[in-house]
């Protein structure tokens, strides 16, 4: 059976998905202090093996095992591809050249592409109306983000990476659509977590090993520590387990609004603690996302009219 892009968000719903976009905030400010002193291929292998470690350890306490068949961990390795290997690497290397709170921003563009994505790879999620404005004026508020300084600088580094993390939302949002298949199989959503995160950490690490030689760094320092287990137990083991919760009852479209709660967030932490500062254009093109965010949805408008209509009998 197909999802429907209107499930219902209950309240409880709606407290998972304001935890959710707090612990995925919380990686962008984790992964700002990490890069200082670790390449980002380090930092990504560290998230998603210590993740791993985490989720796998806490199982058997749960009274659950990982599954042995071949296909449901070819789905784990492709979930773990799309929603942590590409995003992580991404996200992370455009981190180490803009600030967290821009990272995050862009990547409230997720919901966007994952209507786009859900239009041309699902049959019940197709895009018109309110969705198709809500993409266009979305993505006008990105570029309203990124500014006049694409075209001026070209190939600058700094617009690489806000691009990476544009592409990351876009990988988000493929994993999301992805994901659901986890639901219709009945695999519970911790078992699903712990898979993937364990299927990208042995796809990570090697890579890691390879290019950044670990070993010949040195040794990060207390804070850098404290952010790799901030990043990994809360913003990925913890928070995926309550992402696949959320995906399996209110379906992609919704929780993937997480993405717009991130950026508070992340810009109020990389504020208050890193001293980053935002252009104007950053909160306009935040507030253009946001608008865009509430075409898609449809609610506060149904809502609004609902009341007019009211005032006017």
């Amino acid at each position: 059976m197909t999802e429907t892009i209107r499930r219902v968000m209950t309240p409880g719903l709606w407290g998972m998905l304001v935890a959710l976009s707090v612990l995925w905030g919380g990686s962008f400010f984790f992964a700002a202090v990490a890069v200082q002193e670790l390449p980002p291929l380090t930092v990504a292998a560290v998230r998603a093996g210590g993740a791993a470690l985490l989720l796998n350890a806490a199982l058997p306490l749960a009274g659950l095992r990982l599954p042995l068949g071949a296909q449901l961990w070819t789905a784990f390795a492709v979930m773990g591809v799309i929603n942590n290997v590409i995003p992580f690497a991404l996200i992370f290397w455009g981190q180490s050249h803009i600030p967290s709170g821009l990272a995050s921003i862009l990547n409230a563009t997720t919901p966007l592409s994952t209507i786009i994505v859900a239009h041309l790879a699902t049959s019940d999620e197709k895009m018109a109306g309110g969705r198709l404005l809500g993409v266009l004026i979305g993505f006008f508020g990105v570029a309203t983000m990124v500014g006049p300084q694409m075209l001026l600088a070209g190939l600058a580094t700094d617009v690489f990476a806000q691009l990476a993390i544009v592409l990351a939302g876009f990988s988000y949002a493929c994993a999301g659509v992805y994901g659901r298949r986890f639901a219709r199989l009945g695999v519970p959503p911790m078992i699903t977590a712990a898979g993937q995160v364990t299927a990208s950490g042995l796809m990570l690490a090697p890579i890691a090993l390879f290019y950044d030689q670990p070993w010949t760094l040195p040794l990060p320092s207390l804070p850098v520590w404290g952010a790799l287990f901030g990043i990994a137990a809360l913003s990925t083991a913890l928070a995926y387990v309550v992402y696949f919760r959320i995906l399996a009852a209110a379906g992609a479209t919704n929780l993937l609004l997480v993405t717009f709660l991130i950026p508070v967030s992340a810009v109020t932490m990389g504020a208050l603690v890193l001293g980053e500062r935002l252009e104007p254009r950053h909160f306009v093109g935040m507030a253009l996302i946001s608008l865009g965010l509430a075409c898609i949805d449809g609610r506060p408008f149904r809502g609004l009219s609902r009341r007019l209509g009211g005032f006017r009998r």
